[in-house]
């Protein structure tokens, strides 16, 4: 199947300021795309070139196959078909929730009556935005952009007015209401779980470009660059030689991989909290020398006989003191190494 929406080798900038180089993705329909990075790192200039609020330096992107962005020209933005729920959700406040879900359409009530449902909003339509909580009037956000059926929907940092425990529960419930409404929906955000809970496809920005656009899994446990080891998720770095055999000896031990370096060659493994596993029978031992309590688990930052430190992800029953010495055992599932920083 073609992809609904592809941006090839794109660039942006404003004046002599490059913002995004030779960036590239494809999305198919009925998928949920993501675009995460730190602040500064050109997210939001890609949305809003999507959506055609920028004009590409080099590059062009394409809509069901079409051409609708490139330096040469562009299809106004609302020709797109492309919807957009902003950071602030821009709501009308002279009008009702019925009166945004249901501006430019021409005298739709059974829409705004089942988006009102999808959304969960029912209850609140003669409401306006401000007699409206955040989460209510980003669902009517998200409603309203649903509303003309676009092909494309764009969601620029939707939770970022909100505070944390709302926004956890409503990323998961926006991924259930795009995936409900049948459309393709592009996301940029900076929170790395947010990501994880609404996309299907996620690609790392970082100086404007996207360092692996690929699953939460691979991103988390197959991490192709060393700036995307250390963005997504925990982890620590530690010093290994290549043995013979492709093998990996540190400080913990052997790690049982084949490794394509030459025997001797210096590397740096890493080891998430969830690669180490607090084991009491273990020979190995650790101090604990900070602990930070998530309810269901503890995350141990541990210091071993070198000094050097890693994290450990521990159930919460497991409650040790700082300073006390504690087992520990590898189970690494994924074996990512880099080379050395210079």
């Amino acid at each position: 199947m073609a992809p609904l929406l592809e941006v090839e080798r794109l660039r942006l900038g404003y004046g002599a300021l490059e913002v995004v180089r030779d960036l590239s993705f494809s999305l198919a329909r009925g998928a949920i795309g993501c675009l995460l990075g730190p602040s500064g790192c050109g997210k939001t200039t890609v949305l809003r070139a999507i959506a055609g609020f920028e004009t590409p330096l080099e590059g062009r992107i394409l809509l069901n196959g079409a051409e609708v962005s490139s330096p040469q020209a562009s299809v106004p933005p609302e020709k797109r078909r492309v919807g957009m729920v902003f950071q602030e959700y821009a709501l009308f406040p002279h009008l009702t929730a019925r009166g945004n879900i249901g501006f430019g359409l021409a005298s739709e009530e059974q829409r705004i009556s089942d988006l009102a449902a999808l959304t969960g909003i029912t209850p609140f339509l003669d409401k306006y935005p401000h007699e409206l909580s955040g989460g209510q009037q980003q669902r009517v956000a998200l409603a309203r952009a649903l509303a003309p059926r676009p092909e494309l929907l764009l969601l620029d940092e939707p939770f970022s007015s909100l505070d944390t425990d709302l926004r956890e529960r409503l990323s998961l419930e926006l991924r259930e209401i795009i995936k409900a409404s049948g459309a393709t929906a592009v996301l940029v955000t900076h929170d790395q779980q947010e990501a994880f809970a609404i996309a299907d496809e996620i690609g790392v920005l970082h100086e404007g470009r996207i360092e692996q656009w690929d699953s939460a899994y691979n991103l988390y446990h197959r991490p192709r660059t060393r700036f995307i080891a250390d963005f997504v998720g925990q982890g620590v770095l530690l010093p290994a030689r290549v043995l013979a055999g492709g093998q990996l000896e540190f400080e913990l031990g052997v790690l049982n991989v084949s490794f394509p370096r030459r025997n001797g060659g210096e590397v740096e493994v890493l080891l998430r909290p969830d690669d180490v596993v607090h084991d009491d029978a273990s020979a190995m031992q650790a101090e604990v020398v900070h602990k930070a309590f998530r309810g269901a688990e503890i995350l141990y930052t541990l210091k071993l006989e070198s000094g050097r430190k890693l994290l450990a992800l521990v159930p919460s029953h497991h409650n040790h003191a700082l300073g006390e010495r504690i087992g520990i055992r590898l189970d690494v599932d994924h074996v990512i190494a880099f080379s050395p920083t210079p």
